[in-house]
């Protein structure tokens, strides 16, 4: 089994190293791909020296999966190349996510969809993800009528250089400038690039990627993606209108016996998801879980995940776990 990880060198691909090691993913040789810049030094896994390499060297290895993390520009260029070898390719970035002919996938959910035949798949955006692990349960218990979800996302999805602005603005030093303000002690209301609708990207993102990962293309959607400054992970306040009738205690049986989900609610003691308690954390936390006392049928929840983790790393692997049990690889 090989195993290349193309974007090896930035954060999700050094993440996809721990995660690879840590679960004991079954390959017998690692690939690792990076750019020219890259290529010739060497890093470490399973206490073993790889040296890097460019795509194009990666591809004439002939890997059987490669984990992409590379961004959607290469992913668009490179991608179908490894594919044409035979190789299964899991891309990270935004490229494929939308390509009716390419599934979107989080295997707790909808990983039945794979048959073997394609070779692209799309891992979904993070804030996506960890939305929808929580959502999936109850959209089939229940039926979800309409979604209003605001984010506030940790500077890690942006990348080294924005935790490079964010740390350097906490120290009085000057640093490139990532966001177009400063987000030290700052909350952005910017994440991606505005669109022609008044969205940004990543606010699509969830729109769109949601009603496809859930089968459901008429689903009413609406979110709000804020940046603000922290590193552990990605936040959601997540307002669902369900279609039918229920108990808070029916919502927290079935999401307690959700695989992938952890229910920490008890305001009581204080305790409720955070950043600080899902950091290297491959579960999505849910808390805050109350009924929406202005309509009926709603219902609030607080959703937290680690985005280089379940929300990257972990489900790009997780979708490489489920080819290798099913025989398809």
């Amino acid at each position: 089994m090989k195993v290349a990880v193309v974007g090896v060198t930035g954060l999700v691909g050094r993440t996809m190293l721990r995660v690879l090691e840590e679960r004991g993913f079954p390959l017998d040789e690692l690939i690792p791909v990076a750019s020219e810049k890259s290529a010739g030094k060497t890093i470490s896994f399973r206490n073993q020296d790889y040296t890097i390499a460019t795509p194009d060297i990666a591809i004439k290895r002939k890997p059987d999966i490669a984990l992409f993390s590379a961004g959607g520009k290469l992913s668009r260029e490179m991608a179908p190349k490894f594919a044409d070898t035979g190789c299964f390719v899991i891309d990270n970035s935004s490229a494929w996510r939308m390509d009716p002919d390419i599934p979107l996938v989080v295997p707790e959910i909808n990983g039945n969809i794979l048959t073997g035949h394609e070779k692209i798949i799309a891992n979904p955006n993070c804030s996506t993800i960890q939305m929808v692990m929580v959502l999936a349960p109850l959209h089939r218990k229940f039926g979800i009528k309409r979604i209003i979800v605001s984010t506030y996302q940790s500077v890690t999805g942006t990348g080294k250089a924005a935790m490079d602005q964010l740390y350097g603005e906490r120290k009085g030093i000057a640093v490139t400038q990532v966001y177009p303000h400063p987000i030290d002690m700052n909350c952005l209301p910017h994440c991606d690039v505005f669109l022609d609708n008044g969205y940004t990207r990543e606010e699509m993102k969830l729109v769109l990627e949601t009603r496809k990962i859930l089968d459901e293309p008429s689903l009413k959607i609406t979110a709000t993606a804020v940046r603000v400054p922290v590193t552990g992970g990605h936040s959601e306040s997540v307002n669902i209108h369900l279609r039918s009738r229920f108990e808070l205690e029916d919502i927290i049986l079935l999401l307690n016996n959700t695989p992938g989900v952890r229910v920490f609610d008890d305001p009581k003691h204080n305790i409720y998801p955070m950043p600080l308690n899902v950091k290297d954390k491959d579960d999505v936390f849910v808390g805050r879980i109350r009924k929406d006392n202005s309509r009926k049928k709603g219902i609030n929840l607080w959703i937290v995940a680690d985005n280089l983790r379940k929300g990257a790393a972990t489900n790009t692997i997780q979708i490489a776990e489920y080819l290798v049990h099913r025989g398809l690889v």
